[in-house]
Order: C-alpha cells, then structure tokens, then sequence
C-alpha cells in the first residue's frame, strides 16, 4: 500500500472511531432516558421527569454532529462500499435513538400530568419492567453493534416480542380498569400513550439490531417482520406514537 493510500485509510479510521464514539455515547443517554422517565413515572417525582425533558436536548444534539460528521466522511475520504454500509448504519442508528429520546421525553411529560391523578393498580412497576426489557435490548443491541455480533443482534430481535406481549398485557389491564370505574378512564389513557410509547422504543431497538444483522452479513430484512402486537392493526385507531407532541 503506497504512503498516501495508508494515511487515506488511516485517518478513515479516525474518523470512523469518532462517530462510533458518538453512537455509543448517544446509547447511553437514550438508556438513561428511558429509565428515568420510567422511574419518575413510578416514583411520581416531577423533577426527575423534568430532568428527561431537558436532557433530550443533549440527545438531539448528538445525532446532529454525528449525521454532520458522516456526511463530512462520507464527503471527503470516499469510502468503499464496506465501510460506507458502516457509516449509513451508524446514521441510520442514531436516528432510531433520537427518536427513542423523543418517546422518553413524551412518557415525562405526562407523568406530570398524572402525579395529580390517583394511581392505578400496579401499573406503573409493570410499565418500569417494560421499560426495563428495552433498556436491556438497546444495552445488547449496542453491544452487537461494536462486537459485529449477529446472533446477539438476531436474539434482540427475538426478544421484541416479549415487549409486545407485555403492551397487549397492560392493554388489556388498562380495559378492565376502565370498565369497573369510568373516572379511571383518564389516567388509564395516558398510561396507555405511555405504554405504546414503549412498545415503540423496542421496534426502533429491534431496527438498530437489523442495521447490525445488515453490516455483519449484508442482508435486510426479507419482509416485514410479524409484530405481536394484536391492539392496533388497525391504521385508523393506531396513532403516530412517534410524534412529539408538547
């Protein structure tokens, strides 16, 4: 390899270290928004949840330099095919977790409506286990990505379902106590909002473990994949939960 090659390759490695730092530095916040703003939610604590809402500022921040970064890569060294995949997974990747710290800053911003409502149930530590399964998703998923772990990758994917087994669980709940007493009703829909919101955060993880799949082996996903989700196959009556609502 001449001189100028290896300095091109060099100084690729580089830079292609600096967005995978950013990556992974963006996991870590989402992961901690997630929790938090679960935690708040069962904790009831206000400030904790003000504390998401101000923190996915940090979030947005990232995926901006990261994408800016990328492009500036992409621009300037000229990648080969391989090590382009690399970097359009990573920018693909932090657009999943932008959009899981839009979903966590919306989970707090209701908490701090329904601190002023009466409690239901046990709904809250169910939705924190939930929470907690895609946390622990996301931790993998990261973790698939720098090891190039396609199995890891695969059985995040696999685990998606147990997400939305827990969504159809609290659906289900979040009915009954509807039925026994109408005052219920609002709370019940928040908490709802909140664990569709949920159930959103485990697709956008089980997207960044298919970029993975994608990067290790070069193949996509065949069709889509069966969701096991049964509440809102219905387009109608299945709202955007991505949208960030104020």
């Amino acid at each position: 390899m001449s001189e100028l090659k290896q300095h091109i390759a060099s100084a690729f490695d580089r830079d292609l270290e600096g967005i995978q730092a950013q990556i992974m530095k963006m996991g870590g916040l989402v992961e901690a928004a997630i929790m938090q703003s679960a935690k708040s939610l069962e904790t009831r604590d206000e400030e904790l949840a003000e504390l998401v809402r101000r923190n996915d500022a940090a979030i947005d921040a990232l995926e901006e330099s990261l994408n800016e970064e990328a492009a500036r890569v992409i621009a300037l060294r000229a990648p080969t095919a391989s090590d382009l995949r690399i970097v359009l997974s990573v920018m693909r990747m932090s657009a999943n977790l932008e959009r899981m710290g839009d979903l966590s800053k919306n989970i707090a911003k209701r908490t701090g409506v329904l601190v002023q409502m009466q409690a239901i149930g046990g709904t809250a530590p169910s939705l924190r286990r939930m929470a907690r399964e895609v946390e622990l998703m996301l931790k993998d998923a990261l973790d698939a990505y720098i090891q190039r772990d396609e199995a890891l990758a695969e059985d995040v994917i696999e685990r998606d379902r147990d997400v939305d087994q827990m969504y159809n669980t609290l659906f289900r709940e979040f009915l009954t106590f509807m039925l026994e007493d109408p005052r219920n009703i609002t709370a019940c829909m928040h908490l709802h909002f909140i664990a569709k919101n949920i159930e959103r955060m485990g697709d956008h993880v089980t997207s960044i473990a298919e970029q993975v799949v994608f990067l290790t082996t070069g193949r996509k996903p065949d069709e889509p994949r069966e969701k096991a989700d049964r509440t809102s196959t219905d387009a109608d009556l299945a709202p955007d939960m991505d949208k960030d609502g104020d």
